[in-house]
Parts: structure tokens; sequence; C-alpha cells
């Protein structure tokens, strides 16, 4: 069992799916959090029930991230921790994709995760045991078909964790999960977009047969952030069902 007690952590997309799981993991572990989130209106009940608090905030914008990391360093006191798990994606192919659906998901997945690692490293560094973890995709590993933008920008996010693993230690682990297909409101939404919202996706490449629970991606995060992984930095952990078999 990972033990986050009194852990200070930041969690970026944590209003739905993978970074809600977080949120839930984190809390049940000990953890005292501070929720970024571009709508916090669905963090109200969770922020009830626990002593967190959330910030509304667009990852894309450095003023705004600059002053919520602040504001949340004061709230917890400190930070011990990072996860940058706020995503989005725009499929489509090449030849269909605009720029602005390019520019985007490189804005979400590259550069807000660069301005939160830059704005929490002051605090991170006088941290016992600090850590970064990164939710990058399988993707990252091993893209798929009409998915350029959300495959290009998910492995410039892995590389970077990796470069700035080598930057920060031994002070900052920093790693990166890549997650297969998983169950989430983001996936149900690219369904519903393609006019299949109660369609399953297509699960032959995945030896285990069947989508993530988002839960079980926040396990794998819940370990890279505890003790227990205190040898480890600058992996790329595949938690995808044997997609990539890395």
């Amino acid at each position: 069992m990972a033990d986050l007690e009194g852990r200070r952590i930041i969690i970026t997309g944590a209003g739905s799916g993978i970074g809600h799981a977080i949120a839930e993991r984190f809390v049940a572990e000990g953890a005292r959090l501070a929720l970024f989130d571009l709508n916090i209106d669905s963090l109200t009940e969770f922020i009830e029930r626990h002593s967190a608090k959330a910030f509304a905030l667009d990852v894309r914008d450095e003023r705004s991230v600059i002053n919520a990391v602040h504001d949340a360093a004061d709230f917890l006191g400190g930070i011990d921790g990072l996860v940058n798990a706020a995503g989005i994606i725009a499929l489509g192919g090449l030849a269909d994709m605009s720029l602005q659906d390019w520019q985007k998901q490189i804005d979400v997945h590259m550069t807000g995760p660069f301005l939160l690692c830059r704005a929490a490293l002051p605090w991170l560094q006088k941290s016992q045991g600090a850590t970064i973890v990164n939710i990058a995709s399988a993707q990252a590993l091993k893209p798929a078909g009409a998915s350029a933008g959300y495959a290009a920008s998910k492995a410039g996010l892995l590389n970077f964790s990796k470069a700035i693993a080598a930057e920060l230690a031994p002070t900052i682990r920093v790693n990166c999960i890549c997650p297969g297909i998983v169950d989430t409101p983001m996936v149900q939404k690219v369904n519903a977009d393609a006019g299949k919202p109660n369609a399953t996706p297509t699960l032959k490449d995945y030896a285990l047969g069947r989508m993530a629970r988002p839960e079980e991606i926040a396990s794998a995060v819940c370990y890279l952030t505890s003790d227990e992984s205190s040898f480890v930095t600058g992996i790329a952990m595949a938690v995808d069902g044997g997609r990539t078999f890395h």
C-alpha cells in the first residue's frame, strides 16, 4: 500500500476521468490536494468531502498557472508532488486536421506541463522526496492512424519528462505514465462525435481485451508518487493492457 500521508500535491485535469480518479485515490492515501481544472463545478462535491481546494485554470495560460501554483502552495504550505493529468483529444487524418486543433493539443499536452513544472519547481526543490508524474499515452509509444496531433504531443511530453528527470535528479523524481484506452468521459465523447455513442472501441491490439478503468491508472500514478518507487525516475510506464509490451 502506497502511503501519501501528509504529502502536498497538485493535480491538473482533476475534474473528470483519470485526473479525478487520481484525486480520489490520493486523498484515500492521506494526501492533501490542490485540484486544477478548466471547469471546477464537478469538483464541488469532492472538496466538500475532503480538505482539498479547487482552482479554475487553463494550463495554457502562463500568468494563470504561476498565480494558481503560488496560491496552491500557500494553501498546502508547500508542494511535494505534481501530477499533470489535463488532456484533450482531436482525432482526424492529416489532411483534415486544422492548425487550431494541432496547436491546442501541443499547448495542453506540452506547454501546460512545462508551465506547471516550472512554476512548481521552487517548492518541489525544498521538498524531501519530491515527485512529478506526467500522463502521456500509449500513442506516444506506438501511434495509431488519424491521431498525429495527439500522438506527437504526448510523445513530446514523454521526452520532456525524461529530459527534466535527468536535469532535476536527485532532488526531484520525474516519471511518465502511458495509458492505453481508458473508460473516461473524453473517450465516450470521441465515440459520440463519431456517431457511435455506445460503440465499443477496437480492442484487438490489447492483450487484456478491454479498456482500463481510471482507477487502474490512478494506482500506477500513486506508486510513482509514493516512496514505493524511490529508486525510479525517468521512466515511461505503459499501463495499457498489453498494447505495446514495452
